[in-house]
């Protein structure tokens, strides 16, 4: 756990998806988000369960400790191909294990998004976005992007069909100067592009103050840029963020409030 986040109501950049209320935010990875790629795992009290569509199609770790982990905790495995194992997080999010020595720097290999069409989806991430295409498979309809080499990469699949994004809402972030924020706004406008979110400050409080831009790709796929000089500030590492978080859990009597109210919680 990097840092925890409570919020008493909805984000204005509809960071906890498109729901009102209290919320709270997450932050874990495998080191600092200045070099790491991090997991933002949002939580709404009102809301009992999500229904996921097939956007997001999963993420591959490199790690036999996990394996190990897994296996000694009996947390269901099933080997997709040598050395490779699927597991699902609760909730139904696929991650896949890869059976080797995690690597010294980030062992999150890449996040794998469904497309309905590659070559429209690699067009905009790579000549709108800038990413550089490191493969792309026309036979097995997927693509491997990255901004760095040694960064987590994105993964395009087809999907065979249209991207159904479910009501889970989830989107992808990345940091650069504050000042390309502008151009990535004018750009955007210039194509034809959506935008989400035009360019707007999000405070978070007692905190930094951070300008961001939200996008859409062809298939809806949710894009943030933040400005990175204010996001250093925000995203230091919080040595009490693992506290925060169970104290969090322990006063969450969200469940017990429904049940008392013989209600449940909101299907999303």
């Amino acid at each position: 756990v990097l840092r925890h986040e409570e919020f008493e109501e909805g984000c204005k950049a509809s960071c906890n998806g498109p729901y009102d209320g209290k919320w709270s935010k997450t932050m874990v990875g495998y080191g600092p988000e200045d070099n790491h790629f991090v997991a933002e795992l949002t939580y709404n009290y009102g809301i009992g369960e999500y229904r996921l569509g097939n956007d997001f199609l999963g993420i591959t770790l490199v790690s036999s400790q996990a394996v190990s982990n897994a296996k000694k905790m009996g947390w269901p495995l099933k080997e997709v191909t040598a050395g490779i194992f699927e597991t699902e997080a609760p909730g139904g999010y696929k991650f896949y294990l890869e059976d080797k020595e995690q690597l010294k720097q980030d062992p999150v290999l890449k996040v794998t998004l469904g497309v309905s069409d590659l070559q429209k989806s690699v067009n905009y991430w790579s000549d709108l976005l800038g990413m550089k295409i490191y493969e792309k498979d026309e036979e097995k309809q997927r693509a491997l992007l990255g901004y760095a080499d040694n960064q987590c990469k994105l993964e395009l699949k087809t999907v065979g069909g249209a991207v159904d994004h479910g009501t889970a809402f989830g989107r992808i972030a990345f940091s650069c100067a504050k000042e390309e924020l502008p151009n990535i706004e004018a750009l955007m406008k210039k194509e034809n592009q959506k935008i989400l979110t035009p360019l707007v400050s999000l405070d978070t409080p007692g905190k930094a103050t951070v300008q961001v831009i939200i996008l859409a790709d062809p298939d809806g796929h949710e894009i943030c840029f933040v400005g990175d000089e204010a996001f250093r500030d925000l995203s230091k590492v919080d040595p009490n963020g693992d506290k925060l978080l169970d104290d969090a859990m322990a006063a969450d009597n969200s469940d017990k409030w429904f049940a008392a109210q013989k209600m449940k919680k909101a299907s999303a």
